[in-house]
């Protein structure tokens, strides 16, 4: 009688499992449906058609508006903030680090709230700006995700490096330009990829604040509601193509050294 023999790759099973059901499967499904047409024939209407449609390509164009604010919003706040906290000496930083990161353990829904009755007392009628609402809640929502990289890899910079730019000559503000920054760049691409691409596609900070504006998210969610499934799997099927293309764009700069990995641990 043969015995079972259990190996390290056994381990893999049950998430190998798991990729094909949940992630291969539906993936396959979307691609079947984008590339079909109601009787089930080979199309590529829903492809030409995203491409000619204006309501698509205006939709695309506002969502790539918001995320573009909304990601260096972030960074312009982000950056000092993870600065200082990496490189102060106060003893109690990480309760600091602490605070930044509390907002996310609350629900998504009543933070959204919150900032929503804020919005309402400072405005009155929060339909008078819809994108700098959306950018403010998107800002709100992802801030964390764009300080902890940042923080993560400033952090672990070698202090040896600014000592001895500073023994040369360079004053605080040289040796932060020419060495701090460069070398934080991986954890400042690793931010932007973490909150970017979420940015594009997030319509429920829209819906929360009385924006009837679409980006893609909405989109493909109006599309399904009116069981337009080809047309919604097509539009979901190019989104996830934009993703892939600017994750490959952004991961050399994140693959590149050990400050690197650093930098794109969190992502």
């Amino acid at each position: 009688m043969r015995t079972l023999k259990f190996s390290r790759k056994s381990l893999g099973i049950p998430y190998a499992v798991f990729l094909v059901l949940f992630v291969a499967l539906p993936l396959l499904v979307l691609v079947y449906y984008a590339f079909t047409n109601g009787q089930g024939q080979f199309s590529l209407a829903n492809l030409t058609g995203f491409f000619t449609d204006p309501n698509t390509l205006g939709t695309l164009c506002y969502s790539f508006a918001i995320a573009f604010v909304t990601t260096a919003v972030c960074l312009l706040l982000a950056y000092p903030a993870a600065y200082f906290l990496a490189t102060s000496n106060i003893r109690q930083k990480h309760v600091l680090l602490l605070l930044f990161i509390m907002p996310m353990w609350i629900n998504f829904s009543l933070r959204i709230t919150a900032l929503k009755e804020i919005l309402t007392l400072i405005e009155g009628n929060l339909a008078l700006y819809p994108f700098f609402n959306a950018v403010a809640g998107m800002t709100y929502d992802f801030l964390p995700f764009m300080i902890l990289p940042i923080y993560n890899t400033i952090s672990r910079l070698d202090g040896s490096l600014i000592e001895a730019a500073k023994d040369l000559g360079a004053n605080d503000l040289s040796a932060f330009i020419k060495i701090t920054l460069p070398l934080s760049v991986p954890g400042i691409v690793s931010g932007v990829s973490m909150v970017f691409l979420p940015a594009m596609t997030n319509y429920v900070v829209l819906d929360m604040l009385y924006n009837s504006t679409y980006i893609m998210g909405s989109l493909i969610g109006s599309y399904f509601s009116a069981y337009n499934w080809h047309g919604g799997s097509m539009i979901a099927l190019i989104l996830l193509a934009i993703i892939i293309l600017f994750t490959l764009l952004t991961r050399g700069m994140e693959d590149d050294g050990n400050t690197a990995k650093v930098g794109g641990a969190l992502l």
